[in-house]
C-alpha cells in the first residue's frame, strides 16, 4: 500500500530522508555507519520539543507499530501458552514426560538458529513482505497442529513454527528502525514493541490455562492462527514498501540496487551460521536432559563452536577480499559499545529468563502449585510490564542510556538475589515473590527498548532487520548458556544434599530441602549473569548520551540526527 498521495514528497519519503543516501568516506574503526553534512542540519532543525514530522499519518503510524507489536505479542504468547497445555498434548499424542521438552524445544532451536537468516533475508528482499510471509507461515502451521496425529508430526510443526517466527520478529524491528525518524515517535514504537512480549505472556498464560480447563488444547493452536492471520492480513494495507532508495545497498560505490537477487544472500554464511547454532542450542538443550557428562554433548559444543568460527571467518574474507555482502559485516563490531550492547543482551536474558523459570519450579515443582496457581501469581508482571513500557518511552528522550541500562540489570539481579536467599520457604508470595517478580519485568522493559534502539541507531537501513535478528540471537544464546549452568548449579547442589552422584540427582520433590537448595542455587547463577550484565554497563556504558534524543551521537548512547557515526 502506497504512502498517502495527498502527503507531501518530503513527508511521504520520511524512512528514508531521515537517512542519508551517500557514503562517506569511511575510518577503518567505523566501517558501513552513515552519516552526511545533511545530519547537522536536521539536528539543528529538529530537537525534543521540535521533533521531525510523522513519516505518515498518525492513524497509520499508530496502525503500523500495532501491527508490528503482533509478532512479539505472538511469539511469547505461543510458548507460554503451549507450556501450559502441555499435558493434554502429552495425554492426547501418547508423548512420554522425557520428551516432552522437545514441544517447546522444537520451537525454540528453529527460532533462534534461523534469527540471522532470515533477517538479512528480509534486508535484501523487503521487510514487509517477509513480514507478511513469516506471519502467514505462522498462521498456517498453526491451524494445522490439532490435526497431527503423531509426536514427530507434532514436534516437526512446533519446528516450522518456529522457523516462522524467526522471519516476522526481528523484521518488525526492522520496519520499526527504518520507518520513525529519531525522536518521541520512535521511542513510543520500540518501547510499544518490548509491551507485546509481557501481554502475550499474560494472555497465553491466562487463555491457554481457561482452554485447558474447559476446553480442548487444540482450540490454542486455532487462535494463534486467527491472529496470526489478521496480523498477516493487515500488513500488507498497513506497513508501507520500501521506497526506492531504501532498497538494498550493493557494495561497488554502495548506490542502489533496484533489483535484487538471490545471490544478494550469502547463503553459504547463513548455511554455517545456522548450522552452528543449531547444533550449539542443541547440545545445551538435551545436556540438560541426558546430562553433560554424555560424551556427544561435549564432542557436539566443540564442533558448533568451530562450525561458527568458520562462520565468522568466510564472513571476514567476504567482507574484506571480495565484492559481495556478507550475512554480517564483522567490521560493525569494532564500535565498542555496539558490541558491549549485544554481550549486555546475552547475559541479561540468560539471567531474566532463567529466573522465570526457576520461579515456576520454585512454584509448581517445590510448593506443589497447580497451573492456574502459579499463573495467577505471573499475571502482575504483564501489568507492570504495559505500565513500565510506556512509563520507559519517556525516559528514553531524557535518560541517559547509561543509567538506565545500570537500572534494569541492577533490578534484575535483586530480583534474582531474591530467589536465592535463604528466606523461609512459607513466606507470603506478596513479601518476595511479587516484588521479585515486578523487579524483573521493570528491568526487562526499561533495558530491551533501550538496547534495541542502540542496536537501530548504529545500523544503516540496509541492516536494520538484520540488527534486529542479531539482538534477539544473541538473546536466545544467552538464555541457552544461562539455563546450561543454572541446571548444572541445580543439580549438583541436589546431588550433593540427597549423597548420589550427579547423574542420580533425580527429580524435584515437593517441600523437599534438596529441592529448595537445588532452586536456590540456580538463582544465584542467574544473579551472578545478572550481575555480569551490570559490571559490562558499569565499563563500557559510562559516559553514554540519551539514546532517545534527537542530535546524539551514537557512540556517546544515541544516535546523531538519523544515523551518526559511533
Amino acid at each position: 500500500m502506497s504512502p498517502d498521495p495527498e502527503k507531501p514528497e518530503a513527508v511521504r519519503e520520511q524512512p528514508a530522508q531521515h537517512r542519508p543516501e551517500s557514503d562517506p568516506e569511511k575510518s577503518p574503526a567505523e566501517p558501513h555507519i552513515r552519516a552526511s553534512d545533511d545530519d547537522d542540519v536536521r539536528d539543528e532543525e529538529y530537537s525534543f520539543d521540535n521533533p521531525p514530522p510523522l513519516p505518515f499519518s498518525k492513524a497509520r503510524c499508530i496502525a503500523i507499530v500495532a501491527t508490528t507489536t503482533g509478532a512479539s505479542f505472538m511469539n511469547t504468547f505461543s510458548v507460554q501458552a503451549t507450556v501450559i497445555i502441555l499435558p493434554g498434548i502429552a495425554r492426547d499424542l501418547e508423548i512420554p514426560s522425557s520428551r516432552l521438552q522437545w514441544v517447546v524445544s522444537a520451537y525454540a532451536l528453529a527460532f533462534g538458529c534461523f534469527l540471522l537468516l532470515w533477517g538479512r533475508i528480509a534486508d535484501v528482499f523487503g521487510k514487509r513482505f517477509i513480514f507478511a510471509a513469516g506471519t502467514a507461515w505462522v498462521a498456517a502451521v498453526s491451524a494445522a497442529n490439532p490435526f497431527l496425529k503423531n509426536e514427530i508430526a507434532f514436534d516437526l510443526f512446533r519446528g516450522l513454527h518456529g522457523l516462522g517466527s524467526a522471519a516476522n520478529v526481528p523484521t518488525a524491528i526492522g520496519i520499526l528502525g527504518t520507518t520513525f525518524p529519531p525522536g518521541k515517535a520512535k521511542n513510543y514504537a520500540f518501547s510499544t514493541y518490548a509491551a507485546g512480549a509481557p501481554l502475550g505472556s499474560i494472555f497465553g498464560n491466562l487463555l491457554a490455562g481457561f482452554i485447558a480447563e474447559y476446553a480442548s488444547w487444540k482450540w490454542v493452536f486455532a487462535i494463534m492462527a486467527i491472529v496470526s492471520a489478521i496480523i498477516a492480513a493487515a500488513s500488507l494495507f498497513v506497513i508501507p514498501p520500501p521506497p526506492p532508495k531504501l532498497r538494498p545497498a550493493d557494495d561497488e560505490g554502495d548506490s542502489a540496487s533496484p533489483s535484487p537477487s538471490l545471490a544478494s544472500v550469502d547463503w553459504v554464511g547463513g548455511a554455517l551460521v545456522t548450522a552452528g547454532l543449531l547444533a550449539l542450542m542443541f547440545a545445551l538443550t538435551e545436556g540438560n536432559v541426558v546430562g553433560w557428562s554424555t560424551p556427544w554433548i561435549p564432542a557436539l559444543i566443540v564442533v558448533s563452536l568451530l562450525v561458527i568460527g568458520l562462520f565468522a571467518a568466510w564472513q571476514w574474507y567476504l567482507e574484506n577480499k571480495t565484492s559481495r555482502a556478507p550475512l554480517v559485516r564483522l567490521s560493525v563490531f569494532r564500535n565498542g559499545k555496539f558490541s558491549a550492547a549485544l554481550v549486555i543482551m546475552g547475559l541479561f536474558f540468560s539471567s531474566f529468563n532463567n529466573l522465570f523459570i526457576y520461579a515456576t519450579y520454585f512454584f509448581q515443582n517445590y510448593q506443589g502449585l497447580s497451573v492456574l496457581q502459579t499463573t495467577l501469581r505471573f499475571i502482575p508482571t504483564g501489568v507492570v510490564g504495559i505500565i513500565v513500557a510506556a512509563i520507559a518511552a519517556q525516559l528514553l528522550s531524557r535518560v541517559p542510556t547509561y543509567y538506565l541500562l545500570l537500572f534494569g540489570c541492577a533490578s534484575v539481579s535483586v530480583a534474582c538475589l531474591l530467589f536465592a536467599v535463604p528466606i523461609p520457604p512459607h513466606t507470603t508470595y506478596f513479601a518476595y515473590g511479587l516484588p521479585a517478580l515486578c523487579l524483573a519485568v521493570m528491568g526487562a522493559d526499561t533495558t530491551w527498548p533501550a538496547l534495541t534502539l542502540y542496536v537501530s541507531s548504529c545500523l544503516s537501513d540496509e541492516d536494520q532487520a538484520l540488527g534486529g535478528a542479531l539482538s534477539n540471537a544473541v538473546g536466545q544464546v544467552g538464555r541457552a548458556v544461562g539455563l546450561a549452568l543454572s541446571t548444572v548449579a541445580q543439580t549438583s547442589v541436589m546431588a550433593r544434599e540427597r549423597g548420589v552422584s550427579v547423574q542420580d540427582a533425580g527429580e524435584m520433590v515437593e517441600w523437599e530441602d534438596a529441592t529448595l537448595r537445588g532452586i536456590r542455587a540456580a538463582n544465584w547463577t542467574t544473579f551472578a549473569l545478572g550481575c555480569c550484565a551490570f559490571l559490562v554497563v558499569a565499563v563500557m556504558f559510562r559516559g553514554s548520551g540519551v539514546v532517545g534524543r534527537i542530535g546524539t551521537s551514537p557512540g556517546s548512547g544515541g544516535p546523531r540526527g538519523a544515523r551518526g557515526r559511533p
